[in-house]
Order: structure tokens, then sequence, then C-alpha cells
């Protein structure tokens, strides 16, 4: 059933379309979305190859060299009122998220409010002093400017598909780029259609910001033509690794935001009910599909039975099912294929020994909240990201031996303490391998001014939002200055 409109998204100007400098029919054809609930098509769009993505960036390439010299002023106010426009239209846009992306209310609400903040950040580095002096040298003025690095190509994912890319579209945009956006198919209206929808009305001019939803053909196109000089990633580390390839092949700047196996470490002077409704919120929220999600739970030896027997009681009074009913904590996983992910990892730690607590068994599209107690590092679910909603608990003797299991792991992206004493949390903190560090919180934390990204397995070393995005969405430009040319003796 397709969503009731009303006259903002107009479904009549996108549907099986994609946006280049207009809404226009792409050379791969059009694909349906599909409501991963109940598997009901709400709506179709446009589905590009890697032919549509050379045009956009053609197009794109032209349209920003005016953008570039747009006063700053301009750009901000335009990226104020997408922001503006987000907000005003939430009550039509979120049942568009919740079906497009399996959402629950409460989580389309919170993509709405981010991606928001995310645009509104964005905007503020319109305006933010882009020149520095340097010191003269051989007696003539130097200064050194950002300048944009002229078309941007983005590829995000569907689980957070509104705010993973407007989290990058936003900054490249202020800055004075044009972006080409390849969102995931499987949430097009989530990760491009509303973004799309938002920037028009805001008066972004024609040909800047191109949706291009596609497959790897199109994501591969992005990498490798020659009018895109930067592509910014988020996604598996798998797909991170051939995008680092290919764009380390044709001397393009990367950003990369990968996946990761997020350690929860709970120490022995811990409230034990909150410790649990931390674990239980970053196992839990959006089915464990977040690439922050709490994907370990290091509990004290002495307290981790019941760490894991207070999670367990919280796990079965989350109720999973479509969330258009209102009535639900967990919705569906995004395919098949991942349910059988999910529930070839969980069958691997039984098997070497596990206890399953609550869960473990699907049933359709939908996993219930799965507690696992006793994992150990020979099994699946201690090393690997399962993307699902399943709290993995493991022990652990001593603060070091705590620091010890955390840093086993080949990703490096978020990790909490909880403890009753801040400073003991801190010391046990800082010398984990992670790009994000929560003291008395747990992994899910994410905000438009801090500089998200990871280490090892779950990214290059490249950060994207707050100070970082400058630094990435942009590059130094050296002038020196004379009067006159002078002569050389050659």
């Amino acid at each position: 059933m397709t969503p009731k409109t009303k006259s903002f998204i107009t479904p009549e100007k996108w549907q099986g379309k994609v946006l280049f400098s207009d809404w226009e029919a792409a050379e791969g054809g059009k694909i349906d979305v599909a409501n991963p609930a109940n598997g009901q098509t709400i709506a179709s769009v446009g589905f590009g190859i890697s032919t549509d993505i050379t045009r956009a960036a053609k197009e794109a390439s032209v349209a920003q060299r005016a953008w570039a010299k747009e006063q700053p002023e301009t750009r901000k106010a335009i990226l104020d009122k997408a922001a503006d426009l987000l907000e005003a239209n939430a009550e039509e846009l979120i049942p568009w998220i919740m079906q497009d992306s399996g959402s629950t209310r409460i989580k389309a609400g919170i993509e709405i409010e981010h991606g928001a903040a995310f645009i509104r950040h964005a905007a503020s580095l319109a305006t933010q002093p882009m020149t520095i002096p340097l010191p003269d040298m051989e007696g003539r003025p130097n200064y050194a400017r950002r300048v944009p690095h002229g078309v941007v190509g983005v590829i995000s994912p569907f689980n957070f598909p509104l705010v993973l890319s407007v989290r990058a579209i936003a900054p490249a945009l202020a800055l004075g780029n044009a972006v080409v956006h390849k969102p995931d198919p499987r949430t097009p209206i989530s990760g491009g259609i509303i973004i799309a929808r938002i920037f028009e009305e805001a008066g972004l001019p024609q040909g800047l910001l191109h949706i291009i939803p596609g497959g790897a053909s199109a994501g591969e196109a992005l990498c490798t033509t020659p009018d895109i000089a930067m592509v910014s990633f988020t996604g598996s580390a798998n797909a991170g690794s051939r995008v680092g390839e290919l764009c380390g092949k044709h001397l393009k700047k990367v950003q990369l935001e990968l996946g990761g196996k997020n350690t929860l470490i709970i120490l022995d002077d811990a409230d034990i009910a909150v410790a649990a409704s931390n674990a239980a919120w970053g196992a839990f929220l959006h089915q464990g599909q977040i690439c922050i999600a709490t994907g370990l739970v290091l509990a004290h030896d002495s307290i981790a039975d019941e760490i894991a027997k207070t999670l367990a009681t919280r796990a079965q009074k989350l109720p999973v099912g479509d969330p258009l009913s209102d009535q639900v904590a967990l919705g569906p996983i995004i395919s098949d294929n991942q349910i059988k992910t999910i529930q070839d990892i969980v069958n691997d730690a039984v098997k070497k020994g596990a206890r399953l607590l609550t869960g473990g068994t699907p049933t359709d599209r939908f996993y219930p909240a799965t507690v696992l107690a006793g994992v150990t590092p020979d099994m699946q679910a201690f090393h690997k990201e399962i993307f699902g909603p399943v709290a993995c608990i493991a022990s652990f003797a001593s603060d070091e031996q705590a620091v010890e299991l955390a840093n086993m792991s080949e990703y490096g992206l978020a990790a909490g303490v909880i403890s009753g004493s801040r400073d003991r949390a801190l010391e046990i903190g800082e010398q984990l391998n992670v790009g994000h560090l929560h003291i008395n919180d747990q992994t899910v934390n994410a905000g438009p001014f801090a500089p998200f990204g990871g280490r090892g397995k779950s990214g290059n070393g490249t950060r994207i939002g707050g100070p970082a995005d400058i630094a990435e969405f942009t590059q130094w430009l050296w002038v020196s200055v004379q009067d006159e040319a002078t002569a050389y003796p050659f």
C-alpha cells in the first residue's frame, strides 16, 4: 500500500525515474521498491547503470563551476531551508521511511531529526573562513585556501539511509561541490527521493545533485569516471575494500566508513539494570542493523550471568512485527539473505557451547531480540558483525583482559565502557583501538558535530562530520602573489 501523501513528496514527479538535472528515465530502467515487512510494492524508481553515472557526473561537473563561485551565504541559506523542509514535512515523510527501510516510527523520527541537524551543521560550514595566511617566502605574500574537489560521489547503505546520505551530501554541497549520489536500491526513497525533494524545494540549482539508485556497476562507475574527484562510501568492509581499490587505481580521494564489531565493556562496579538497558538499546535498536550497534558485551565474571539474565528479560518484552502497526519495538530484517546470515552465526555459537537465553528463531523477515551468553573467541558471534538483533555476552576476569579481548577485533569503530568510576572507565577506554569512545554509555551514538569513522576494517582513517567535513570535502590551494613577473636566469 502506497503511503498517504500530501503535495510535498509528489510521487508523480519521480516514479520510475532518477534525478539528473531533472527527473528522467535511466538507461538501467526501473525497479520496484518493496516494504521489507510484507513484500508489498510501495513505489518504483529509476535504476542507474554505469552510463547513467557517467552522464550524471558530466552534468554535475558543468553545474559545479558556477556553484563554487556562489556566495557562501547563498549556499548556507539553501541548506538551512532544506533542513526546515525536512522537519516541516516529517509527518508525511515518516511513513515513507518506515515502509522503505523497515524502520519503527521512533527510528524514522530519529532519521528526520538527525538528518535536519546534519544539514544545518553543513550549512554552517559554508561561511567558515577558508583562507589562512602563510609566511612570506622570497619576499612574496602567500596564502592557502580550502577549495572544493569538484564532483563528489556518495554511496550510502540501507540501514539509516536518510542520515547516512545527507551527512555526506550536505557538507559536500555546502563547501562548493556538486554531488552524484547512489543510494542503496533497497531504500531509494529514504536515501534518495526525500533528499532530492527537499533540495529541489529549497532552491538548489539544477545539476548540482544527482540521485541515481543502482547496483554494483553504478557504484564502480562512481569510482572510475574521470568527472568524479572524490567518493564518500558508507557500507560493509568487503564493498568498501573494492571502492578503495578502484578509487586508488583512479587516483581519487576516498572516505570509507565501514562496519564494526563494537564492544560494550561492563565493569564489576556497574549498576546491573542500567548496564543491561544500555546493552539492550545498543544491540536491538533498528534490529541491530547499525554499523555502531553493540556487537559484543564484555561483562566482568562476577556479574556476567546476572547481566545476561537481565538482558534476556528485557529482550523478551520487545515485540517484533510490521512497524506500521505502531505496536512493535523491532521491525523486519532487510532481506532473506541477511536472515540466513544471522541464523548461521547464532547456530554456530550454540553448537560451540553458547547458551541461547531467548530468541534465536525467525519468522519470515522478523528476527526476535536474541541473547547469547557464554560467547567465546572461537565462535563467529565473538568476531563477526551480525547486523541483526543478537546480544553476544562474553566475560572477563580483569580490566587488562577486557582490553585484550576488545582489541582482538579486526574492526575499530565504536566502544563503550560502563563503570561506577568514570576515571576507571576512561583508563580502560583509552586503551581501545576505536574511532569513537563512549564512557558510561552504549555504542550507538552519532551527531553532526562529531568526527565519525573508525580504524582497521572499520575504515581507512578518514572521518565524516564535525570538524572533519572541511578536511574531507575540500583540498588546499596554495597561492603566492607578486605585483610583477621577474626574469629568471634561464
